[in-house]
């Protein structure tokens, strides 16, 4: 039987070590937090996942709150005026439906799931120092942990990275009490609002520790009116600021959230990082290879909401290469090659995540102004956060633009 260590408890490393206990391998997976931590600690991410992901979840038996967890049917986009009313404003539907688990949630149940499905777990953070030994004691070391120390045994790729610095200022809140859209009372759908020169406000339903919510992120334009969070406040007033910004930049969603409440008192976040591609293969001081994974290796801004799919995606294309592999050595070509296959989805998402962090192109506009008139359309671009390969196709290039839009 096959070993395998993944360091890091995040989506990716979960469903890659979940996945492969189906497959009857012989897994570890070393996590920093206990799941009891992690349901206590604070919210670590927007997730919001679209049909391809959320039916890998479904093959290995992962969807544990899809009954109750609100379904995402479309999304919506506006664009604010001067004078705080809207200038565009149109919403289009999923082929599938999409949701959003806090990962509170889903990793501290999937956690324990490790050890009921008969793998290992460890409780304990990793360092370099850790792996050098430990990697002799597995066929195959993968690192899932985003952050910290293990990251930079990961190259990052210049011509691959084009940016050195965050593009957004990140902020978040879980929020009980959002009320819909009035123009969509009985279908639920991510809103996409865009301020121009000023930043984004996502409008995201979730499921959280205490039922159904809503999730309220803004990604801010750095040393813009949206960047205002290096005091880090404390949650209420984190939650009030976010608010006070709605009210003032996009009046009909504080119409939604007025009356709404914070979730519970870990439920804000602020932040920001570096778009990056890195290098697949770390080596340690020892001479051993490692292989990353998802974010340690291909990390979004989140302003396309890619990364929990991204996440999924990578784990399912691993897994595929690691079964296709067989009892033959996972050396660093094999560890190459495994990457390579899922860089040819993650490129896609890579290319149209970081066109959108720049100010569209004129025919961009042209299409975001005809998908408010034609619902085929606006149907295209929302599916696209399901399949980011079609945007290569009609989306990113003025010519292929013009003539679909000809066509449409």
């Amino acid at each position: 039987m096959r070993k395998v260590l993944i360091v890091g408890a995040g989506q990716s490393g979960l469903q890659l070590a979940l996945s492969l206990l189906d497959h009857d391998y012989d897994v570890t997976v070393m996590s920093a937090r206990t799941p009891d931590e992690i349901r206590s600690g604070r919210v670590m991410s927007t997730q919001c996942m679209f049909p391809p992901a959320l039916e890998h979840e479904r093959q290995h038996r992962l969807n544990l709150w899809e009954d109750e967890t609100v379904r995402v049917e479309g999304l919506g986009v506006s664009v604010a005026a001067p004078d705080g009313s809207r200038a565009l404003d149109w919403f289009g539907e999923l082929d599938g439906y999409a949701q959003s688990v806090d990962q509170r949630v889903k990793m501290a149940r999937w956690l324990e799931l490790v050890e009921e499905r008969g793998g290992k777990l460890v409780i304990h953070g990793v360092a370099t120092s850790d792996l050098d030994a430990l990697a002799k004691l597995y066929d195959l070391v993968v690192v899932a942990a985003g952050k910290g120390e293990l990251v930079g045994l990961f190259d990052r790729i210049p011509e691959l990275s084009p940016y050195t610095a965050p593009q957004r200022v990140l902020s978040l809140a879980y929020a009980h009490g959002v009320r819909r859209r009035p123009e969509h009372p009985d279908q639920a759908g991510v809103r996409f609002n865009i301020v121009p020169g000023v930043g984004e406000l996502f409008m995201i339903p979730a499921y959280t520790l205490s039922g159904n919510c809503d999730i309220l992120f803004f990604e801010g334009v750095p040393g813009g009116p949206l960047d205002c969070w290096d005091d880090r406040p404390g949650p209420r007033e984190h939650f009030g600021r976010i608010l006070e910004l709605t009210k003032k930049y996009l009046p009909w969603e504080y119409e939604r959230c007025r009356d709404a409440e914070l979730t519970d008192d870990k439920a804000t976040l602020a932040g920001g990082y570096t778009p990056v591609v890195r290098n697949p293969v770390g080596t340690l001081p020892a001479g051993g290879r490692v292989l990353g994974m998802a974010d340690v290796v291909v990390a979004n801004d989140p302003i396309t909401g890619q990364g929990s799919n991204n996440a999924s995606k990578c784990a399912a294309s691993y897994l595929d290469s690691i079964l296709a592999h067989g009892d033959k050595p996972f050396d660093e070509a094999w560890m190459t090659s495994a990457f390579d296959t899922y860089w040819e989805y993650a490129s896609h998402v890579t290319t149209w995540t970081n066109a959108m962090l720049q100010p569209p192109p004129p025919h961009v506009l042209q299409i975001i102004g005809a998908a408010g008139e034609n619902s085929r359309v606006a149907r295209r671009f929302v599916n696209g956060f399901s399949d980011p390969t079609d945007f290569q196709h009609w989306f990113l290039d003025q010519a292929k633009a013009e003539k679909y839009l000809a066509t449409a």
